[in-house]
């Protein structure tokens, strides 16, 4: 061990104790080339005493295999991912592959989406501007991925070989996968994450992810690797082991929904649809469908394939975030167009925004996404009146539920751990054995899956999410509804008034890094040894823990502890779930309020006043529980804080409550900010490390409206006041 080495060693044992020591080993292995790819010369130029906190987020452990996969921040070490953590996973697949279908031919399928690591967070701006990971493409990991199958003798299928800008979706993966009767695949994707992450999803043989006990073999295998097999991706090629994908399966892809189409509302000319990849691979799947369906599809020009996500607010291309569409948004007024839908960079996620008659943009969440599918398909009295299988997870939507239940005749599969992988294994169950929890059905019935998190299924050999689906019912109906005089809002209200004033608040804390994780797992501790009384303002009724043995069985590998490490409050009005994410650094939880259970107690509102009503008591719970959760770990937030957007982590929303807050206030009392110029420029300055790499002004809007609003009350009338309360009000503005 060198001198620097041993300095910076006894720093990390030092600060961080026996998680730095393990740290210190895993870097002295890095260094001494006992792994592949390690950059070892560009680690020693991390050897200083500023940079061990970077070192120790790099080691402090390897980067975890979680829902499906690893996925996490593109870096030099073992907590990153980069060409080493990706090689010893496809290795770890090669040999599970072997043990399952042993020595004879198997075949799997790679895909890539458009990520391409340019350190917009400057994490690494101490390397100066060449390096050997700035410029590592998801396509540079499938086709290393490539050369590792073709060196343990597994043919890799890859979209067009030789062009190095092709990408391939997560659910046309599935879709190969299964037409193609290949033993799996891998994904080389971080899904919605921000640009610098990047991540790797391994498939089964019927192109879903594996769930417990079968992924602890696979996680087992991936531990034991010491070696790593690899061909020359030129050698592999040619000797047949990398082939391309066959352009067919495209074809069949799109064929197969505007097959499953054929009874939903005829597409028109008339009425545009605009929709955005979010810089990402969709517009090869939802965008061909719908160009196939014969819809008139106009595409942002700046939102197509971009890895960096430069045009994308906070660089979130994630449905689930409403700023994300915000220049789609736009394009869309000038285009004449009343409906957004998109997808994100690997298209599994769908998002929908609806233009209103006041000329203002609604956001659809997942949930509500859901329940509008699942009700044109199934109840609407001008839809198809489908009949059939309906399955959701715990934490979707109740609505669903409803919406089975008023079509008749038909089933409904529910509380499913959250996943889509345990949607698809229900389907494999129903293949199999054609009964699934007392539901008897075949997974040819499927009508709609859904989960919370804009994700959706509607063909059953199709077994991971898919916007292309759900972007084309939405379509569909959207032009129904347009030549109706409605929207997409009011078809959601509608079925509020129908089936009741169900709403659900997801809100997620994120806490990042080896102490983000000790105070996740302290939060989760208190909830299972010490149930509050109440929470959210809410007494609680029961609590469920779902690593209870009595209730749901014994673990049966140690690769389901984290999926089943959920737990459901239940008070009269709200099931509050909490939950560690398993594949991003926070803690989630969802907020779904039931409609009374008397119906005397039921809202008189109607329409956008009853959803306002629902949404105003879901949110304010919602803030409520992000507090009390944070009391076992000794947090709390303000005002301000409780309303910036959960992409921040926790420490930054507080820094900029306990710092900012104060230093903007004397700013304006001042008189050194006179306009809204002047405000944005110092806001941009003092919170730049809100959202690293992206622009905080979006999201600094909504939560300084109620601060403009109480300081205008307690400080004299002023220009930065003024400024202060125009640029809160702005919420179009990026």
């Amino acid at each position: 061990m060198n001198d620097r080495l041993r300095a910076v060693a006894d720093l990390l044992a030092e600060r961080y104790g026996a998680l730095g020591q393990a740290a210190a080993g895993r870097l002295e292995r890095w260094l001494s080339n006992e792994v592949p790819f390690a950059f070892a010369d560009v680690l020693e130029r991390h050897l200083l005493p500023e940079h061990v906190g970077l070192l120790f987020d790099a080691f402090w452990q390897v980067l975890p295999f979680g829902t499906g996969g690893r996925r996490g921040r593109v870096g030099y070490g073992a907590n990153r991912l980069n060409p080493t953590t990706l090689a010893l996973t496809i290795q770890g697949h090669c040999n599970f592959l072997r043990r399952r279908f042993g020595a004879g031919p198997i075949e799997v399928v790679v895909a890539n989406d458009v990520r391409v690591f340019a350190d917009v967070t400057g994490s690494y701006g101490f390397l100066g501007p060449a390096h050997p990971l700035l410029g590592l493409s998801s396509r540079a990991l499938a086709k290393l991925a490539c050369e590792i199958y073709a060196g343990n003798g597994i043919t890799a299928y890859l979209p067009t070989p030789n062009d190095d800008q092709a990408t391939l979706s997560t659910p046309e993966l599935s879709h190969a996968i299964a037409r193609l009767a290949a033993k799996g695949g891998v994904n080389l994707s971080a899904s919605h994450n921000p640009p610098d992450d990047n991540g790797v999803k391994v498939y089964d043989e019927f192109g879903s992810q594996p769930v417990a006990p079968e992924d602890q073999e696979l996680l087992d295998l991936m531990a034991e690797v010491t070696e790593i097999h690899a061909r020359p991706f030129a050698d592999a090629l040619g000797e047949g082991l990398v082939k391309p994908l066959p352009t067919a399966l495209h074809e069949d892809y799109v064929a197969g929904y505007v097959r499953h189409y054929a009874d939903f509302f005829a597409p028109s000319l008339a009425v545009p649809i605009v929709y955005t990849p979010l810089c990402g691979v969709g517009d090869s799947t939802a965008g061909d469908v719908l160009r196939a369906l014969g819809f008139p599809v106009r595409v942002p020009p700046a939102e197509r394939a971009d890895g960096s996500f430069a045009v994308i607010p906070f660089r979130s291309p994630n449905p689930e975030v409403p700023q994300s569409t915000l220049p789609a948004r736009r394009f869309a007024d000038e285009e004449g167009a009343t409906i957004v839908l998109s997808s994100d960079p690997d298209a599994d996620r769908v998002g929908c925004e609806v233009k209103l008659r006041d000329g203002s943009w609604y956001h659809l969440d997942g949930n509500q996404i859901a329940a509008i599918l699942g009700y044109a398909l199934m109840v609407d009295p001008a839809g198809p009146r489908r009949k059939g299988l309906v399955i959701e997870t715990l934490v979707t939507t109740k609505l669903l539920g409803k919406v089975v239940e008023a079509r008749g005749e038909s089933q409904l599969i529910d509380d499913l751990l959250v996943g889509f992988k345990y949607v698809a294994d229900v389907l494999k169950r129903l293949s199999r054995e054609g009964r699934y929890r007392g539901v008897t059905a075949r997974p040819e019935d499927l009508v709609l899956a859904a989960e919370e998190s804009h994700g959706v299924i509607a063909l059953p050999h199709i077994l991971d999410k898919d916007s292309a689906p759900a972007c084309m019912y939405l379509a569909g109906l959207h032009q129904r509804l347009s030549r109706e005089g409605r929207t997409l809002f009011d078809y959601y209200l509608s079925i509020l008034e129908h089936l009741g004033g169900y709403d659900t608040v997801n809100r997620s804390i994120m806490l990042a890094g080896a102490s983000g994780m000790a105070r996740k797992d302290a939060i989760m501790a208190w909830l299972r040894s010490s149930p509050p009384a109440t929470l959210g303002g809410h007494r609680v009724l029961r609590v469920v823990d779902y690593w209870d043995a009595e209730k749901f069985g014994p673990l049966v590998s140690e690769s389901e502890r984290l999926p089943r490490n959920v737990i459901q409050v239940f008070t009269e009005r709200f099931v509050i779930t909490v939950r560690p994410s398993g594949t991003e650094p926070k803690l989630k939880f969802y907020c779904q309020l039931l409609p009374p259970a008397q119906p005397t107690g039921a809202s008189q509102a109607q329409g956008s006043a009853l959803l306002a009503e629902i949404r105003a008591e879901a949110e304010a719970t919602a803030r409520l529980v992000y507090n009390d959760l944070l009391r076992p770990i000794n947090e709390g937030l303000g005002e301000v804080g409780l309303l910036l957007t959960d992409l921040i982590e926790l420490p930054r929303k507080r820094d900029f409550e306990n710092r900012t807050i104060p230093a903007l206030r004397e700013a304006i009392a001042g008189g050194k900010l006179d306009s809204v110029e002047a405000l944005s420029a110092w806001l941009r300055q003092e919170a730049g490390g809100l959202l690293p790499g992206a622009d905080p002004l979006p999201a600094l809007r909504q939560p300084l409206e109620p601060l403009a609003a109480r300081w205008r009350e307690e400080m004299p009338p002023s220009a930065g006041l003024a400024a202060l309360i125009t640029f809160s009000r702005n919420k179009e503005a990026a």
